[in-house]
């Protein structure tokens, strides 16, 4: 279930074919009569990413991600960072908003927008 969450993270970010935007807020692309009906089990493109600081977020919503994130083991961590490390675009995305890897306690894909969830001190 949401343990598995790095593990999805580390296969979209490596095997995925990258067309990543740097766009915070932007609306990601109609998707094309091919795309919708393409098998389920493409590897997932992301299209968008998207870095939300987790004390930005309403309680409720705050709660859940950091119920994720205290799930998460640190191998867990330490794998889905050095993906994201390895992908420019998630990096530049961070270094935009003052973060990096190292402050990302999870992530979520949904709808070809990859979302990462960093938590300051």
């Amino acid at each position: 279930m949401r343990i598995s969450t790095a593990s999805v993270i580390i296969t979209a970010l490596t095997f995925a074919p990258l067309a990543l935007v740097q766009a915070q807020g932007a609306q990601p692309k109609a998707q094309s009569q091919e795309e919708t009906q393409a098998p389920s089990n493409q590897s997932t493109v992301i299209r968008a990413i998207q870095v939300v600081n987790i004390k930005d977020l309403k309680p409720e919503v705050r709660s859940k991600v950091e119920d994720v994130a205290s799930k998460t083991s640190e191998d867990d961590l330490r794998s889905l960072r050095s993906s994201i490390d390895a992908t420019p675009e998630a990096v530049s995305a961070l270094k935009a908003k003052g973060l990096s890897s190292a402050q990302v306690v999870a992530i979520n894909i949904a709808d070809g927008v990859l979302t990462l969830f960093a938590k300051t001190a």
